[in-house]
């Protein structure tokens, strides 16, 4: 089981402790409806090199737009040895004609329904070409092999999916596709997550769910059960999750201490065309403030080159981050996955500029700009992550917090994420990664509200 590294990984200007974050968890979890007579080898390329010296019977490999190349080329060298090569995930959803070509057999969709059917049809030597996922359902489902799992290479190995896909369908979003043919929002049975949460060394936790908060009625259960767990954790979750009802008053009293928020944009017109729905007439610094004052740090997310962008988008997203005390910021320059309906419309409007697909890291321009020009989108791109990141505005947006310990809360994690590769990239060498965990569990914890 193969998850070749991403373009961007092996990039002079990419982060080595950005891809040592989280275990293969998509892999580790189809390896749990194997056989446990079956001897499994789970390779992460971003923290090991990939041994393919072997001849395995039957080789697996995740594929996302960006390790699609080497995904193929890792593909064709197995199978010219004649192993049968499975390939999966969201590239091979969005263009299965062209994974075709690499694999033998190919999944579309999620696969908890399908993989197990697949290996009925292999041990009956009668595999199909194609398996389409149908049936969308996470009961019954077994717990994930993490004990393939190299636990000590990831700063945070104890991630976790409770759901599948999200509520919402963004015209940008690279997962909408993958989720086309079923249900695009589904959950574990509550009772199934707690047990798995349980089982995981620990306090810290990574939810990389889409939207946590997409089912509330789930997501008020999962933390009613977490209360009293003593964990520390993240997730993710959008902006109206956050403004209605009280699940995220429940979300913090269970223990999340840093959330990832789709702001992406400022601009009214620029929802409508990305059909952000969900973000329009809602106020953003409402909504800052109810995650502050519950003592929640925030991850803004933002897109830049919409077509509403305009020269001033860059400074006026850096300075709102910096001015309501956004943590850590993520710029995103767009980029118009296969599959999704963005894709579609710019290639109907003869916009796509490449299809070389190592370079939809969302840090390339692909497309054909309007408003700005191509020159202007990347040097302002650039620019906002060397402006926020900045010693002046760490200090500025960690003071913008009230008490003396959310500013030291601010400022250590800001800093530490940004300002330490040398560290971060001596533990990643030494596969000590994971002894920062502790730094990190006392960091969110430092989080008095107010």
């Amino acid at each position: 089981m193969i998850l070749p590294a991403l373009a961007e990984a092996e990039s002079p200007f990419w982060r080595p402790v950005k891809y040592s974050l989280f275990p293969p968890l998509g892999l580790a979890t189809l390896a749990a409806y194997l056989s446990p007579s079956d001897e499994i080898d789970l390779q992460d390329q971003h923290v090991e090199t990939l041994r393919l010296d072997d001849t395995p019977d039957l080789v697996i490999i995740q594929v996302y737009i960006t390790n699609a190349y080497r995904a193929y080329r890792i593909a064709d060298l197995y199978r010219s040895r004649g192993a049968y090569v499975l390939l999966g995930g969201l590239h091979v959803t969005s263009l299965p004609e062209e994974a075709m070509m690499h694999a033998d057999s190919i999944f579309l969709g999620p696969a908890e329904d399908t993989f197990p059917q697949f290996l009925d049809d292999f041990k009956h030597h009668r595999p199909r070409k194609i398996y389409r996922s149908a049936v969308r359902t996470l009961v019954g489902a077994p717990p994930v092999r993490r004990d393939l799992i190299k636990r000590e290479r990831y700063l945070v190995p104890n991630s976790l999916v409770v759901t599948r896909g999200c509520p919402h369908h963004c015209h940008f979003c690279y997962k909408d596709a993958f989720f086309e043919g079923g249900k695009s929002f589904y959950t574990q049975k509550v009772d199934d997550a707690l047990a798995e949460i349980e089982r995981l060394p620990g306090r810290h936790l990574y939810f990389l769910d889409d939207h946590l908060l997409g089912n509330p009625n789930f997501a008020t259960a999962l933390f009613d059960g977490m209360k009293g767990m003593k964990r520390v954790f993240q997730a993710a979750a959008t902006v109206s999750s956050i403004l209605d009802g009280d699940v995220i008053n429940k979300a913090a009293e269970a223990g999340l201490r840093s959330v990832f928020v789709g702001f992406e944009t400022f601009s009214p017109e620029n929802l409508r065309q990305s059909n952000k729905k969900q973000n329009l007439e809602r106020d953003y610094v409402k909504a800052v403030q109810r995650l502050h004052d519950l003592g929640i740090m925030i991850n803004g997310s933002f897109v830049f080159g919409l077509d509403n962008d305009d020269r001033d988008v860059f400074r006026r997203t850096v300075d709102w981050g910096v001015q309501n005390g956004i943590t850590t910021s993520t710029y995103h320059l767009l980029t118009p996955y296969p599959g999704t309906p963005l894709y579609r419309s710019m290639e109907q409007q003869g916009r796509i500029l490449t299809k070389n697909w190592d370079m939809y890291d969302t840090r390339h321009i692909v497309y054909r700009t309007q408003n700005l020009t191509q020159e202007e989108l990347q040097r302002g791109y650039d620019w906002a992550y060397r402006e926020f990141y900045s010693w002046k505005n760490i200090f500025h947006s960690s003071f913008v917090h009230p008490s003396f310990s959310r500013k030291i809360q601010h400022l250590l994690y800001t800093g530490g994420w940004k300002k330490f590769e040398p560290l971060w990239n001596m533990l990643i060498k030494a596969h000590r990664l994971n002894r920062m965990l502790p730094v990190l569990e006392s960091i969110l914890e430092t989080n008095s509200r107010g």
